[in-house]
């Protein structure tokens, strides 16, 4: 599952650097470049599925991205195909 690896580590990239610049301290415009061009490459992403059920996971688990595992995201998804069958 390095596909679902890889986005979910950019997911939390983006959410981590998007708290960061919520927080009070000035402008960062290291971060919001970073953060720029991590949209950017998710926008790109080959595997948008993979994207997409990263999210999806998060939310049908009520969990934040952040406290996610690719483990999360594939027992999830098993559950989810299996409900559909």
């Amino acid at each position: 599952m390095e596909i679902i690896s890889t986005a979910l580590d950019l997911l939390k990239r983006q959410s981590a650097l998007e708290e960061g610049l919520r927080q009070p301290g000035g402008i960062r415009v290291t971060e919001e470049r970073e953060l720029h061009t991590l949209r950017e490459r998710l926008a790109r992403f080959p595997y948008p599925n993979a994207i997409e059920a990263v999210i999806e996971a998060a939310r049908n688990l009520g969990r934040p991205i952040d406290g996610m595992t690719v483990t999360d995201v594939e027992r999830w998804s098993g559950t989810s195909h299996q409900s559909a069958q």
